[in-house]
């Protein structure tokens, strides 16, 4: 499945920003979705994840209570709202489709990636 990620920028801290990502596939709703990131110089590292139905969601501690993923099924879109955005949520944020049942934050269930969207937080 083809991914591709929008909705990056330039905000001040405590900003929010919505990301989305639109799938080329149309069996978009049998495919678990996440969200990954990557700072400068750092490993990526898991954000959120949702199932196909979007009725079971599951974040990272570091997001938990400020950013929500969620997807539209009819649109095959999924999107990350984040809201009091930190200095320290600068990254690369990708999307992307693990072909299975169940949730995973494990990045090699995940075999389609987009292609990033850059978001950066100034202090």
């Amino acid at each position: 499945v083809q991914l591709q990620a929008s909705g990056g920028g330039l905000v001040q801290a405590g900003a929010s920003l919505s990301l989305s990502c639109a799938a080329s596939e149309p069996t978009f709703s049998r495919y678990v979705m996440g969200w990954f990131r990557q700072a400068p110089g750092k490993e990526r590292e898991f954000v959120a994840t949702i199932n196909w139905s979007g009725g079971s969601t599951y974040h990272a501690d570091s997001v938990k209570g400020r950013f929500t993923i969620s997807r539209d099924n009819a649109k095959n879109t999924v999107y990350l709202q984040m809201n009091s955005l930190k200095p320290e949520d600068t990254a690369v944020y990708y999307c992307a489709a693990a072909a299975r049942a169940g949730l995973t934050s494990r990045s090699g269930d995940f075999g389609s990636w987009g292609q990033g969207t850059l978001v950066t937080v100034s202090s």
